[in-house]
């Protein structure tokens, strides 16, 4: 979520404010940056009920992350809500994301996207982002990827990852624009320069394909590396595969089982499904049919597993006769 709201980044809000009421939320502020939340609290809670709209999207914040004060959703609509309704774009965006939520109110998609509109027409990029998202997924409004480009790309111009990746996602996928995969690189690329992790993946995609750039299976292994030691699952599998069968790199099987495995234990069907066929095939680990079994029963039991994924599993289940062991 945002960050308390300091005076160097309010002066609009608090344009009228009486000297002392300045000193006051200053004193707060203070608090808050030495962690002293309960202070800070007890500092803005007088002003908040005076109606400064700063002071109150400060208390809701501390609602919403319990600090200073215990936990509680409730309180953080409420102050949300009055400081939102004085056109707090922040505050707009944490009661846009309570109510998607669901947290303190009953979730409503309608009512989330009346308030990250009031806050993304505001400029603000986090709304923007999300009401874009809201479009692609026709989640409380209908699908409209058209829309989804168009807050997308605005978020996306003010440097949010997220967006730039979700912008390079409609420019591979034609959703909303003309497909163009050298648009799609370059959002892609701008957000995986950020450590966005899916975005590194995709980008490591489009140069293992030669898809608006030149094919080069070095640069894939590169981005694919970056976003599997970020854990990211099928990047690991992309990266396993890569070792498996030397693109881009040295084969080496034992790399290769190591990346297949971490993306497995994450419960990646594609990642089982390999780590099944080396156990079956003794590739980077000794041959052993029963731990085969183990994985690729577990595609089975995937409910992400791809049908093509597990068509192969049980191909390969029957081939080795699995049930015996």
């Amino acid at each position: 979520m945002n960050k308390i709201q300091t005076l160097l980044t309010t002066t609009v809000l608090l344009f009228g404010m009486k000297g002392s009421v300045i000193a006051d939320f200053n004193d707060g502020w203070v608090a808050s940056e030495k962690g002293d939340y309960k202070t800070a609290f007890n500092e803005w809670k007088p002003l908040a009920e005076q109606g400064d709209a700063n002071a109150q999207y400060n208390l809701g914040f501390l609602y919403l992350n319990g600090q200073g004060v215990l936990q509680d959703y409730k309180e953080a609509v409420k102050w949300n809500r009055k400081a939102a309704e004085q056109g707090g774009a922040e505050a707009q965006y944490n009661l846009g994301w309570l109510y998607n939520n669901g947290k303190g109110v009953l979730k409503n998609d309608k009512e989330a996207i009346k308030w990250y509109r009031k806050a993304a027409e505001q400029g603000y990029a986090k709304a923007q982002y999300n009401l874009g998202l809201k479009y692609a997924n026709g989640e409380g409004v209908l699908q409209d990827y058209k829309e989804a480009v168009k807050w997308n790309r605005k978020a996306a111009e003010q440097g949010g990852a997220d967006a730039q990746y979700n912008l390079g996602v409609l420019y591979a996928n034609g959703k909303g624009v003309l497909k163009d995969y050298n648009e799609a690189v370059k959002w892609y690329r701008k957000a995986a320069e950020q450590g966005y992790a899916k975005a590194q993946y995709d980008l490591g995609v489009m140069y293992a394909n030669g898809q608006g750039v030149l094919k080069d299976d070095k640069e894939a292994v590169k981005w694919y590396r970056k976003a599997a030691e970020q854990g990211y699952a099928n990047a690991q599998v992309g990266l396993g595969r890569a070792y498996g069968s030397g693109r881009g790199v040295l084969k080496d099987y034992k790399e290769s089982f190591k990346w297949v495995r971490k993306a497995a234990e994450q419960d990646n069907a594609d990642g089982q499904i390999g780590l099944g066929l080396m156990y079956a095939f003794n590739k980077g680990i000794s041959k052993d049919l029963s731990k085969a079994k183990y994985w690729i029963k577990k595609v089975y039991e995937n409910p992400d597993a791809e049908n093509s994924t597990v068509e192969l599993a049980k191909d390969n289940w029957n081939t080795f006769e699995l049930w015996k062991y």
